[in-house]
């Protein structure tokens, strides 16, 4: 048997523009053109082996989601071929085929039927999606009595029932609480160990990167570049930044301000996700970096750059930790570093909280500002708890600076 899951050859969706209804009329009447052609979609070549991870990135409205019903099956192409091997599974959008007026229940028989799974097979699956979904009673209540985050648990645990061959990914890591994202990629990453192919599309380039050996940029419509995910992203990411604005740091934190006022600027940085779950940063400490009265940032007094970290988690599975020094005000990144990425652990310190620090020595950096940005993860790294963006900032002097970033070491000959 071919090893084969997908493939598509010179795939295209054309969407047809009337300027009026008579002129739609006209044209099915009369057989004639008189509407304007809108390519979402042109110029697609794929081909997945079994176990392939491929990641699927782009602006808004480059066509991603166009790509990703015509290979669900949901919308038919205007060109080209598709041919997919054994069982797909796409999650697109959650909870689409459900009624609000059946309980979850019946609407696991209900949604089930819409893709593939018998009444017999759903009786043999019914307690095991359940589970998943830990709604237990409210499986006998109306849909529309669902907070949109039960929606989601219940639609999850039913389109991955049972594990498909070709499995189509859309945002789904980012619904959900906390402890639901992390059963979501658990269930994803078992796919993928089990020889599951996947195509998974994000606006994160972390869990694409994390995720996936090879990437696709689509750009209006068109393949941009296809190739190793680490080059497809800097590609991708050098676009976005000749498109960016440079902003003003919404948060900023000095490792020695006074105790009240460090308690405030923590409770202001708590990241976009600190309100779906307990898991949340308490602090970021930059012990080598000093306020300095009059100035917008703290000064690096040192030629090492240390960074703690100190979160709470509400289970005992280690989490971990990631940092990330960018230019500051323009956006461009100079380095990552993550524990789980380096192979260190962190530790429990006396009051509870997870702690580690990461040392950035002899900092090769020209003089200039810097921010700082701290992350923190689940244990495989993947699912995103918290996150301080632009948390701190600092500026590094460095004797006989040039121009550029980084000082590199060099020899002349």
């Amino acid at each position: 048997m071919s090893d084969t899951t997908l493939e598509v050859v010179n795939l295209g969706k054309e969407y047809r523009m009337y300027a009026t209804p008579a002129d739609r009329l006209w044209a099915l009447l009369a057989n004639r053109q008189r509407y304007r052609s809108h390519w979402a979609l042109r110029g697609v070549n794929l081909h997945l082996e079994r176990g392939q991870c491929l990641g699927l990135i782009g602006d808004n409205g480059a066509g991603k989601s166009s790509l990703l019903k015509l290979l669900a099956g949901t919308m038919q192409p205007s060109e080209g071929s598709i041919r997919r091997t054994g069982r797909v599974t796409a999650i697109l959008e959650l909870g689409a085929g459900f009624h609000p007026d059946f309980t979850g229940r019946e609407n696991l028989y209900f949604g089930g039927s819409l893709i593939g799974i018998s009444t017999q097979q759903m009786q043999a699956l019914e307690a095991e999606i359940i589970a998943f979904s830990e709604l237990g009673e409210a499986m006998e209540r109306p849909l529309k009595t669902y907070s949109s985050g039960m929606v989601v648990r219940l639609a999850f645990a039913l389109v991955t029932a049972i594990e498909p061959d070709l499995l189509i990914i859309d945002e789904a890591l980012a619904v959900g609480d906390q402890h639901f994202q992390k059963k979501c990629v658990d269930r994803i990453e078992q796919f993928r160990s089990n020889g599951c192919t996947i195509l998974f599309c994000s606006h994160s380039l972390y869990h694409v990167q994390r995720l996936c050996g090879t990437a696709l940029w689509l750009d209006r419509g068109e393949p941009r570049a296809f190739g190793p995910t680490d080059e497809v992203i800097a590609a991708y990411e050098a676009h976005v930044r000749l498109q960016q604005k440079p902003t003003e740091p919404s948060k900023t934190l000095i490792a020695d301000a006074p105790p009240d006022a460090e308690a405030q600027l923590n409770n202001e940085n708590v990241g976009v996700l600190a309100d779906t779950g307990p898991a949340r940063i308490e602090e970021v400490l930059l012990p080598e970096v000093k306020d300095r009265p009059g100035h917008s940032c703290g000064r690096l007094l040192s030629p090492d750059l240390r960074i703690t970290i100190r979160a709470r988690t509400p289970t005992d599975e280690p989490p971990h930790f990631g940092v990330m020094l960018e230019q500051a005000g323009g956006g461009v990144g100079i380095t990552t570093a993550g524990t789980h990425v380096d192979g260190a652990k962190v530790v429990r310190d006396a009051h509870g909280c997870w702690t580690a620090t990461v040392t950035f020595t002899d900092l090769p950096l020209h003089t200039g500002e810097y921010s700082v940005s701290a992350y923190l993860f689940d244990a495989m790294g993947l699912v995103v708890y918290d996150e301080w963006k632009d948390c701190a900032r600092f500026q590094h002097v460095r004797a006989q600076s040039t121009p550029g970033l980084l000082h590199l070491p060099h020899v002349w000959t």
